[in-house]
């Protein structure tokens, strides 16, 4: 059973670092309903993994329960079984058995009788014993102590070691160093994670445009006059998920399902990661687009 348990540990960590992954990865790319699908799946192991935990918890926590309600259940049934024997008394107090009867006053004052003596005895010792014995009897014992080194010759007394252990700074700089290491770690991730996701402003490459050459899938028809509507719809979409304005933007069909964008001025690189992952990603009256190439054309190839 425990094994299974690992194996369903190990399979959920496997998947939610996967998911996690990639959900970093389309972030990168500014697909957005491939990140947001991730993110669901995450979200999902994450509840498994805990619904897992639970479970288990749960299940342990039940076989407690029927145990301990087993063993009260037994002692139940003892007591009820000791009940219908009949109530418990002495032996002697039975009127049916004269012999008891007499011994066990006689024995009960017998004894009372032999604890006053040995009280009496105690008194006497006591009083009679003189310091000077109780020297001589430590003595006697004295050669059955343990050496000033221990029992080897070489070890400490128990009582000169230290009741409380030495403290043991390497190891509370080790957890320090740790938490430091972590914490710088989070800090560049988030900040690797912020500066690949984050809009701003970039420096405009040296170029007469950007060009961007994609192909599209409509769903549903296979007519293809209707792909020039279907591929200008996603474009414009896209170009409006951009963060830099644009003056210019042309679209021309190469063949039946193949279009080329042209962008005037040209985008910068992280501008540019935005729209092929909007392209990718986006979808449009049931359209879906493949980017097929993209780059900056300079004044000389137009």
């Amino acid at each position: 059973m425990k094994a299974l348990h690992y194996a369903v540990y190990l399979l959920a960590g496997v998947a939610a670092a996967g998911a996690a992954l990639y959900l970093v990865v389309y972030l990168y790319r500014w697909e957005w309903q491939r990140a947001l699908l991730c993110g669901v799946l995450l979200l999902v192991i994450e509840l498994l993994l805990v619904g897992t935990v639970v479970l288990a918890r749960l299940g342990r926590l039940d076989r407690r329960i029927t145990a301990s309600h087993a063993r009260g259940e037994e002692v139940l049934r003892r007591l009820e079984q000791s009940r219908a024997e009949g109530p418990t008394r002495f032996r002697w107090l039975n009127e049916g058995d004269r012999g008891v009867m007499v011994f066990v006053p006689v024995l009960m004052a017998t004894g009372a009788a032999l604890s006053g003596l040995a009280l009496l005895v105690q008194k006497v010792a006591s009083a009679s014993v003189r310091p000077g014995a109780e020297r001589r009897l430590a003595g006697r014992l004295a050669s059955l102590a343990a050496p000033p080194g221990g029992i080897c010759g070489n070890g400490p007394w128990p009582a000169e070691e230290p009741p409380v252990p030495p403290a043991r700074p390497r190891r509370g700089a080790l957890a320090v160093a740790g938490v430091v290491v972590v914490a710088l770690a989070g800090t560049l991730l988030v900040k690797a994670i912020s500066d690949a996701t984050q809009t701003r402003g970039a420096d405009v490459p040296d170029a007469a445009a950007t060009t961007v050459v994609f192909q599209i899938e409509v769903g549903g028809t296979e007519d293809t006059t209707a792909y020039p509507q279907a591929a200008d719809a996603l474009w414009e979409t896209c170009r409006r998920a951009i963060s830099a304005p644009r003056q210019h933007g042309v679209l021309g069909r190469l063949e039946d399902d193949v279009f080329v964008g042209v962008l005037r001025p040209p985008l910068a690189a992280h501008d540019m990661r935005r729209l092929h992952g909007c392209l990718s990603d986006a979808t449009s009256d049931r359209t879906v687009a493949h980017v097929l190439g993209r780059g900056q054309a300079t004044s000389e190839e137009h």
